[in-house]
């Protein structure tokens, strides 16, 4: 036989291999790097402690162990008035201060403070609902506040600086 005839595909996949299995064995052996920390369980198909979770669900956790319940129940009084009294009612009337279960809202009118009151059983039980029965008992509402003529510690009774005009 004749050495000029080409090489066949198996000699040269032959070749490959061997050529591979010497770079391989001259390669220094890979060294396992531990890692710090509580070696990994698998749990099952679910999510387990350590995988990635929805924002949600850790805010949700965090809340309850740092028993941050109450005060996420007022705040969501304050940040969701809107959604939970309706929004025709929030255009007229804010919450002002919750203090032991009572709910201070002022109104932009008499008329609406007036109106507010008759309200006020509705609005606790949408409040009861949506946020909890022990946040607000009580609804109380006031009318807006004229501006004061009464200026610093000391001031006299009578009617202030309208009385100069005549």
């Amino acid at each position: 036989m004749s050495d000029d005839r080409p090489p066949r595909p198996s000699d040269i996949a032959r070749a490959a291999l061997e050529a591979a299995r010497a770079a391989s064995a001259a390669r220094p052996a890979p060294t396992r790097r531990r890692v710090a920390g509580p070696r990994r369980r698998w749990t099952g198909p679910g999510p387990g402690e350590d995988d990635p979770q929805p924002l949600a669900r850790l805010v949700d956790s965090l809340v309850t162990t740092q028993d941050w319940t109450e005060n996420t129940r007022v705040g969501a009084v304050f940040g969701r008035w809107s959604a939970l009294v309706g929004p025709d009612i929030a255009a007229h009337c804010r919450p002002e201060t919750l203090t032991e279960g009572e709910l201070l809202v002022v109104a932009e009118s008499t008329a609406w403070a007036t109106q507010l009151r008759l309200l006020a059983p509705t609005i606790l039980a949408k409040l009861r609902a949506n946020v909890g029965g022990d946040v607000v008992t009580r609804l109380r509402v006031v009318g807006p506040t004229a501006p004061s003529w009464k200026k610093g510690p000391r001031s006299v009774r009578g009617r202030g600086p309208r009385d100069t005009y005549g």
